[in-house]
């Protein structure tokens, strides 16, 4: 089979787990046909590491921001140093950006807030933003029906939620983006919503190094897996998998406003 030209929409390249072997790493994903990766930073360093990383290969572009896990103890003028970093070339995104009440590393009500400043500041930027939502879908949706996303819209990253909260995000103008988890056989939920999610709304992507599929299961993931995510959902969905891999990648370059057309591969 050919390979699909797939964007990788959401990979943390900057984990010291690539530290060994990084460009081998790219070098693999660009042969298995990965046109593009968006680095996605989780706290100012790792925002930082993206943007130079965005710098210095032409196929890797960067979302810059706070993860939930990470947002207590952030210094009073953090909201400058994402919004100085956003300003950077190839930066896409702010993200990414959330809640998480299932390891619950930092305080509940600082993850709010956190993730609300950070939702205000991609409307003044009128950049799209890049969710994690893990166990706190009601308050995902709470804010995001309260606060918005603004123009710029968003990615609602490695979907976890129901068929009716996709439903929900959906209507405020969100993409929908499956990872690995959709190829587990025991994911039931994502499949389903991975099955339903329209064509025309949906992202792929990997969450290198984490949440590898099931194909590498138990070993680092990375960029070129992706095509099994694409793989599983195309099967889902009873279409070819490039006719899957055209339309995530187009939908992955109207959300983030990436340049080029695909090139037949």
């Amino acid at each position: 089979m050919h390979n699909l030209a797939l964007i990788d929409s959401h990979a943390h390249l900057d984990d010291a787990q690539y530290d060994g072997d990084r460009e081998v790493m790219l070098d693999r994903a660009r042969a298995a046909g990965v046109v593009l990766i968006i680095n996605a930073g989780y706290d100012l360093p790792s925002s930082r590491r993206a943007v130079d990383l965005a710098a210095e290969y032409d196929f890797i572009y960067a979302a810059v921001g706070v993860h939930p896990h990470e947002v207590a103890g952030l210094p009073a003028d953090y909201l400058d140093t994402v919004r100085e970093l956003s300003r950077q070339a190839k930066v896409v995104a702010i993200g990414e950006i959330g809640l998480d009440y299932y390891r619950d590393l930092s305080p509940r009500e600082v993850q709010r807030r956190v993730f609300r400043e950070q939702l205000a500041l991609a409307k003044e930027l009128n950049l799209p933003v890049v969710i994690h939502d893990r166990d706190a879908h009601g308050d995902v949706l709470d804010i995001l029906r309260k606060d918005g996303a603004g123009p710029g819209g968003g990615v609602l990253h490695c979907f976890a939620g129901s068929l009716e909260m996709a439903a929900a995000c959906l209507e405020m103008g969100f993409y929908i983006s499956f990872a690995g988890p959709v190829t587990y056989p025991n994911a039931r939920r994502p499949k389903e919503v991975a099955a339903a999610v329209p064509l025309e709304r949906l992202l792929v992507e990997t969450d290198s190094p984490y949440l590898t599929p099931q194909a590498h299961r138990g070993k680092r993931n990375e960029p070129a897996y992706v095509r099994y995510v694409a793989e599983q959902i195309a099967a889902l969905r009873g279409i070819a998998p490039a006719e899957l891999a055209r339309a995530a990648t187009a939908n992955a370059r109207r959300v983030f406003g990436l340049p080029g057309e695909e090139p037949e591969i």
